[in-house]
């Protein structure tokens, strides 16, 4: 939702709250994902680090870039989030092929 109403531009006070909310969330959730089975406290901790940092990141990369845009840091933020959980679901699907516990 946040990034259909950012890259729509819609003008709506539910724009902001729902694209932090997605600048936030899906690199927690792809990297709490990626985390497996460590403990659920750990995974959160590591994951809202991870996801801060990967938003600075990206952030200070399209700055540096002269890139910068508010649409292209949500499609940035949303595109690396998406890879790191399908490398993840490659990762596991290889694992259950293989037989190895994971």
């Amino acid at each position: 939702m946040g990034a259909a109403l950012t890259l729509a531009d819609v003008d709506s006070p539910l724009r902001v709250p729902f694209t932090l909310l997605l600048l936030v969330g899906a690199p927690a959730l792809s990297i709490g994902a990626a985390l497996g089975r460590t403990s659920p406290l750990a995974r959160a901790v590591v994951a809202l680090a991870g996801a801060l940092a990967l938003d600075l990141l990206v952030a200070q990369g399209m700055l540096a870039l002269h890139l910068w845009s508010v649409r292209g840091g949500t499609l940035t933020v949303a595109a690396l989030s998406g890879a790191v959980l399908l490398l993840t679901a490659l990762a596991r699907a290889r694992r259950a092929r293989t037989g190895r516990a994971g």
